[in-house]
């Protein structure tokens, strides 16, 4: 039976039923232990687009029953050789032509654009199993190429170790003489957002990024205040810690920790950085875990935070390890040239 795939719009309310319907049974077999989110969530995602890209997303259909979904990130701002793609096939479906027929209108897609490289986070395996993951062994059956490793930690926050935790906060303070630190939510305080800007563009400059095709962005106060404003429109609430140099007032280093609007038990370890002039003073320490305290506190069912790092980050993965991050999975970033 021949499978047909069309893009469809984020208005189409029914096209978006399958889509979450084909997303959230994937995850459960892929990575059962991170959340799907809810449908609700899916649809404030999907109405409310990252800024500075263009978005395509599509369903395969086979017989008429929707078995794939595809979503295309088409950078506008920077990055525009590259496309990021997210694949999913339905678990029922799979090993049948779904995956590279989406895979097919992706590149048509991309080529169409002027694209040369599609770049998928593909899902890996947990510590001690020893076999490759369908997402990868896909990714290497059609040509692609493990640009990145990467290794995802998790933070059991039930059983922090509290005297641990006040011993590393009480030894970051001691190397941090000189600077202070401001907490917020949501919007970055406008005395901040363009040091905020200056930091997020160093991102993709400083972490590791191995053989993809990413460039640095060019982000500036206008373009934090975008991202804050579509952040805010899906429902996700953002908590930031930033350290301060008291002598020029600026924001040197910087963290944020988010969670969604309807798993609360759940949250996400986003950018840290550290401007280079003042690394050395322990600043990545101690902005992550007064805002390790700062979701706490503010978060009270939460259970649970991830995050990912390059493999080859050993700077920002020790400092992960001693607030009790463990490894729950590795993976990859995949590239695939046109």
């Amino acid at each position: 039976m021949d499978i047909a795939v069309a893009p469809f719009d984020p208005s189409d309310e029914a096209a978006l039923d399958d889509a979450y319907r084909i997303r959230a049974a994937a995850q459960v077999v892929d990575t059962p232990d991170v959340p799907a989110g809810d449908r609700a969530e899916f649809g404030l995602v999907a109405a409310h687009p990252p800024y500075g890209n263009l978005i395509h997303r599509a369903l395969a259909r086979r017989g008429g029953e929707a078995v794939g979904y595809l979503w295309l990130r088409l950078p506008q701002l920077d990055n525009t050789s590259t496309v990021l793609v997210e694949l999913f096939v339905d678990p029922a479906h799979r090993r049948r032509g779904v995956g590279r027929a989406l895979l097919a209108h992706a590149r048509e897609v991309a080529l169409g654009h002027g694209r040369k490289h599609l770049i998928a986070e593909v899902d890996g395996v947990p510590p001690g199993e020893d076999r490759q993951p369908p997402g990868a062994a896909f990714a290497a059956a059609v040509g692609a190429q493990a640009a990145l490793p990467m290794v995802r930690r998790r933070l059991d926050t039930t059983g922090l170790d509290e005297a641990a935790l006040t011993a590393l906060h009480e030894q970051a303070r001691s190397r941090a003489a000189g600077y202070r630190t401001v907490a917020w939510q949501g919007a970055a305080p406008e005395e901040y957002v363009a040091d905020v800007a200056r930091l997020e563009a160093r991102l993709l400059v400083d972490a590791p990024t191995g053989d993809l095709a990413m460039e640095a962005e060019r982000v500036d106060a206008a373009r934090i205040r975008e991202i804050e404003r579509f952040q805010a429109l899906r429902g996700r609430r953002r908590y930031h810690l930033g350290a301060v140099h008291e002598q020029t007032g600026r924001l040197v280093a910087w963290t944020m920790i988010q969670t969604g609007p309807f798993t609360n038990w759940y949250a996400s370890q986003e950018i840290t950085i550290v401007d280079p002039a003042h690394r050395g003073h322990r600043l990545g320490l101690l902005v992550k875990i007064e805002n390790l305290r700062q979701v706490l506190a503010q978060e009270p069912e939460l259970r649970v935070i991830d995050t990912w790092n390059a493999a080859v980050n050993d700077h920002m993965v020790n400092i992960n390890e001693q607030l009790g991050y463990r490894v729950a999975e590795s993976a990859a970033d995949w590239q695939l040239t046109l």
